[in-house]
């Protein structure tokens, strides 16, 4: 995440510098398009941090399914014996 992050930020200088190469523009002009590169930044980190996030939750589910999955196999086991004895105990109509 860190190499990511870092090649955004170099991304994002390289950018503002090729927006200040243009001396013929007036000084207005290059703070707006600095400002528009700086949001397209903050907008690209936030899609990372949010990929990152979205990753972390779905290793925690993955881990607790597979802890779990044992535990969830011998509650389907009991609740099937439980079943079976409830239907012996139903007279037939």
């Amino acid at each position: 995440m860190k190499a990511s992050l870092l090649f955004l930020l170099a991304c994002t200088a390289v950018l503002a510098v090729g927006a200040r190469a243009s001396p013929s523009e007036e000084p207005k002009a290059l703070v707006q398009k600095v400002q528009e590169l700086a949001q397209k930044a903050t907008d690209m980190a936030k899609d990372a941090f949010s990929r990152v996030r979205d990753s972390e939750a779905a290793q925690q589910a993955r881990q607790w399914l597979s802890d779990n999955a044992e535990l969830a196999k011998q509650r389907l086991v009991w609740l099937k014996e439980k079943l079976a004895e409830l239907l012996k105990k139903t007279p037939a109509p």
